[in-house]
């Protein structure tokens, strides 16, 4: 007679065996097709079987009472990595129904080799990818205190070499983060060389791009120039319009990539569900001119709403963090283009009286996008989900994913429930070129979500930043249950994803 394991969703947390059988529910693989009702099989950590299937003597059966089971979701841009390193069970992660993150962002990254030698010492829940920072190859080749400059022949060929190097043991490709100082004056053909480094082997090119505001039209034309001189494949990370005078304006940049992708230049996007973002004060000022009272007035202007916009962090002035720029100018009795250039000052000061000062010296939630344009770009075809996230003070770091499950899906109805998974987990996979995950079909990973689509809710907030989301089940990371009843557990099945030059060889 044969013998069945049941598990149910509050029950036993079957884990040890090999074999399981996750059966009654609705499947998204992953691909934008229809949902259809089934189960899938899991052995060796991979996906083995879909479909009306039976339950196999000695196999452990996980009933999913009807909900929505779809490959785990890729963040395409996450800051997640630092928290991961003294959580390695990943609760802001794995609750969003996050299973691969990928990191290296805006110019910044750590080396290939240092995150597998910390993958080694300390195993951690997720998946980790990783582009090679721009940013950080000025800091190793020019000096961290020296990237205010172009840079000479002599530097940029050093930076090539490091890039080659990190590129030769898995990185993704180059990201930039050109709206940055440390990589703000740095010249377009610099750029350019650096990218060509990624293409010729087989690499990819992520950017913040150089303006979101004042000069976004010349920025994005930057990055589809990229994108036609490499011929490789090119994403404009957390796309958005920053600038209060030009909303209204994305479906023009969509005219724009889809002009290029016409003329046979790959180019996509990743965008996270909110209208406001998290940052240094500093970004708000595109001249970088931090000292002049006009630029701060434009800021308040154009650039953010100081009444709706607050400090996450606050060193010098401990008390403001929560606080709005509109509250600190009101206590300070100035007005906000005052603050704002206050509170410039002081941070410098306080940096460089503390150089050794460890954790974010100011940060803000700013206040500073349109919600039609949000909705514009998040429906484009071509557009994925990311957080853009940490475990910080912006809620997005607990909360994107589902947010756009309830809020873009369930609720107002701008993407159908597998138009949404698509965008959190093929779509991604692909732009990205990450292998083997993305899709539940034979022989992929076994990186799954099961989610309740009438409850799921994202929860934090700016005054509750780590909330947990509702109606996120159970997760798997290479068929092993790391979240469960809104509990991280205590598998550690998270692997370094490295590219291949035979993956992503174009």
């Amino acid at each position: 007679m044969r013998r069945f394991l049941l598990c149910s969703l509050t029950g036993l947390l079957c884990m040890a065996a090999q074999a399981q059988l996750i059966t009654g529910v609705t499947i998204l693989d992953g691909s934008g097709g229809p949902a259809r009702v089934g189960s899938v099989r899991i052995l060796d950590g991979k996906i083995s079987e879909t479909g009306a299937l039976q339950p196999k003597a000695g196999e452990i059966i996980m009933e999913g009472g009807g909900l929505v089971l779809a490959p785990g979701f890729i963040d395409a841009h996450s800051h997640h990595w630092g928290y991961l390193r003294e959580h390695p069970e990943g609760l802001p992660v794995v609750s969003q129904g996050i299973t691969t993150i990928v990191v290296g962002q805006d110019g910044f990254s750590d080396q290939v080799d240092s995150l597998e030698t910390w993958f080694q010492q300390q195993p951690v829940a997720v998946n980790v990818a990783t582009f090679t920072g721009h940013s950080s190859l000025r800091e190793e080749a020019m000096g961290a205190t020296d990237v205010f400059r172009t840079a000479t022949a002599s530097e940029l060929e050093a930076m090539k070499e490091l890039l080659r190097d990190d590129l030769n043991k898995g990185s993704l490709g180059l990201s930039t983060g050109l709206e940055y100082e440390e990589a703000f004056y740095s010249s377009r053909e610099e750029v350019v060389s650096l990218a060509q480094v990624a293409a010729d082997a087989g690499g990819r090119y992520i950017s913040h791009i150089r303006s979101e505001d004042i000069t976004l039209e010349d920025a994005v034309e930057e990055i589809i120039r990229i994108g036609d001189l490499t011929r490789m494949p090119v994403q404009l990370t957390h796309i958005k319009i920053g600038m209060a005078s030009k909303w209204g304006e994305a479906g023009q940049i969509l005219e724009r990539l889809d002009s290029a992708r016409t003329r046979g230049i790959d180019i996509t996007a990743d965008i996270y569900p909110y209208d406001f973002w998290n940052s240094t004060l500093r970004v708000l000022f595109p001249k970088r001119d931090y000292d002049n009272l006009e630029s701060a007035e434009f800021a308040v202007r154009e650039t953010f709403n100081p009444g709706e916009s607050y400090l996450v962090a606050f060193a010098p002035v401990t008390h403001y963090k929560g606080m709005t720029i509109e509250a600190i100018s009101q206590e300070r009795g100035e007005t906000a283009a005052e603050t704002l250039l206050a509170l410039i000052r002081l941070a410098a000061e306080f940096q460089e009286a503390h150089p050794n000062f460890e954790g974010s010296v100011e940060a803000i939630a700013a206040k500073g996008m349109s919600e039609a344009d949000i909705a514009t770009f998040m429906a484009w075809e071509h557009t994925g989900i990311c957080s853009d996230g940490n475990a910080g003070g912006h809620p997005r770091g607990y909360g994107a994913f589902p947010r756009v499950l309830a809020r873009y899906v369930r609720d107002s109805h701008l993407l159908s429930l597998e138009e949404a998974v698509h965008k959190m987990t093929g779509l991604t996979a692909v732009n990205l070129g990450i292998a083997q995950k993305g899709f539940i079909k034979p022989g992929y990973d076994a990186d799954l979500v099961l989610f309740d689509p009438e409850t799921v809710q994202d929860r934090a907030s700016i005054e509750n930043p780590h909330a947990l989301a509702n109606g996120i089940k159970m997760v798997w990371v290479a068929g092993k249950l790391v979240y469960a009843d809104q509990k991280a557990l205590d598998a550690r099945p998270g692997t370094l994803i490295k590219r291949t030059p035979q993956q992503n060889a174009h």
